[in-house]
């Protein structure tokens, strides 16, 4: 019989904080643990409060303890993908054993040595990301364990991002009595789980759409190849409303929520609703389509922004289209209005997990289901080293110092490295 493994994500966006607990058996999902709270603190990604955001991330998690009688410990992080820059590395080793064989012990090898790039003092290290393993310089290897060899190398892509940004995100996980056992970017966690294999491959646009702020990651050849952030998102549609209507904020938000259309064409006429107007005791009627030329401007004013982010990305063609995801994505009429103004193939994606069917939740299940793939890749499933995050309180054998996975335990990777000088930092 298969063993379950645990894994908590933690997302922390501008408009909420969301913590998910899953059980990962045979690579199926079940979602067993949720919590989601309105976040305080975070502006277009970036922690401008840090007391404010250790109590969002508390909430989130008490939310979700509550769910399944257990507490958390150790979570998969996401990383916000601003000031986040790719850049492409390669590792060289020779194998070592003496029958040539190819280990873990050599994959941990050629991912030290692909750390030998310079990384500028301002700048952290997230993740290396395997693209092939060149073997004897036959190239396209998924995983060369077990091949016979002189000279493993290895093609990747090296994630890193502002040292402000992660340590200022690392504090607040560290303050809400948290235990880091991961840490993804989040466009890399959500594009792999929202695109199809012929989508990675073909050369597809994932974009998120949150409160704060939009994500895009290109992903090309089945690897994650670009990604930006544009400080636009569905806060900014509120506060259009919030405006031209004369209604306080958080109607503006339920107004957008239940009648709120994105492409005027498709919006309707008869739909009638009454909006309070601020300071006062007298509501005003609005139908959708006079809500909906309000929301489509500044939806095409993102849709344009992301054009020339595509331009400036040097993406000239998307053969696999563009996939919306994030919190302003179940908006209705969004993707027609994505698909006339991008003039590509768009569709919607939705996690299909009882508990998380909103595309809100897209980084938090991908950031589950990246760090079970990867798991699975190393071979920790079901040898007690796997287990990632929801435990009993009196379990204290998982409260482990923080790490980050690697092939053997006994060889210390790139990431262990990075992950060790922020505990350093902590001190």
């Amino acid at each position: 019989m298969s063993q379950s493994e645990l894994y908590v994500s933690l997302d922390i966006g501008s408009s909420s904080v969301k913590v998910l607990i899953g059980e990962m058996a045979n690579k199926s999902l079940n979602v067993i643990g949720v919590g989601n709270v309105k976040s305080n603190g975070i502006k277009k990604g970036a922690i401008v409060d840090i007391d404010a955001t250790v109590q969002s991330i508390k909430k989130a998690v008490d939310q979700a303890e509550r769910m399944i009688g257990k507490s958390i410990h150790e979570v998969v992080l996401g990383i916000p993908a601003n000031k986040a820059v790719l850049q492409p590395v390669k590792g060289i080793v020779a194998v070592n054993s003496e029958n040539r064989e190819i280990t873990d012990e050599d994959l941990d090898r050629v991912l030290e040595a692909a750390q030998v790039m310079s990384i500028p003092p301002e700048r952290e290290l997230v993740n290396i990301i395997p693209e092939q393993y060149i073997v004897d310089h036959l190239g396209e290897i998924k995983d060369p364990r077990g091949m016979i060899g002189i000279r493993l190398e290895m093609d990747g892509t090296m994630v890193t991002t502002s040292k402000t940004i992660l340590h200022n995100v690392l504090r607040c996980v560290e303050r809400a009595g948290l235990e880091i056992r991961d840490i993804y970017v989040q466009p890399l966690a959500a594009g792999s789980y929202a695109l199809t294999e012929d989508e990675k491959n073909h050369g597809t646009a994932c974009i998120d759409i949150g409160g704060g702020s939009t994500s895009i990651s290109i992903f090309q050849e089945g690897h994650l190849t670009a990604s930006s952030v544009i400080p636009v998102g569905g806060d900014h549609v509120t506060k259009d409303l919030s405006i031209i209507l004369k209604t306080p904020t958080d109607q503006a938000e339920k107004i957008k929520l239940e009648y709120g259309h994105a492409f005027f064409e498709d919006a309707s006429e008869d739909e009638v609703f009454e909006v309070p107007v601020i300071g006062s005791d007298s509501t005003e009627q609005y139908n959708q389509k006079y809500i909906s030329e309000i929301i489509g401007v500044r939806l095409e004013e993102l849709f344009e922004l992301i054009l020339d982010e595509f331009y400036r990305l040097g993406v000239q063609d998307l053969p696999g289209g563009v996939v919306l995801t994030g919190g302003m994505a179940k908006l209705d009429g969004l993707p027609e209005l994505a698909r006339n103004i991008l003039q590509t193939r768009v569709r919607l994606f939705t996690p299909e997990f009882i508990g998380v069917r909103e595309p809100q939740y897209t980084t938090a299940v991908g950031l589950i289901q990246y760090a079970y793939m990867e798991d699975v890749f190393y071979g920790r499933i079901g040898n007690g080293g796997a287990v990632a995050g929801a435990a009993k309180a009196e379990q204290q054998e998982v409260q482990q110092p923080k790490k980050q996975k690697q092939p053997k335990q006994n060889s210390e990777g790139v990431v262990t490295k990075a992950k060790k000088m922020f505990d350093r930092f902590f001190e």
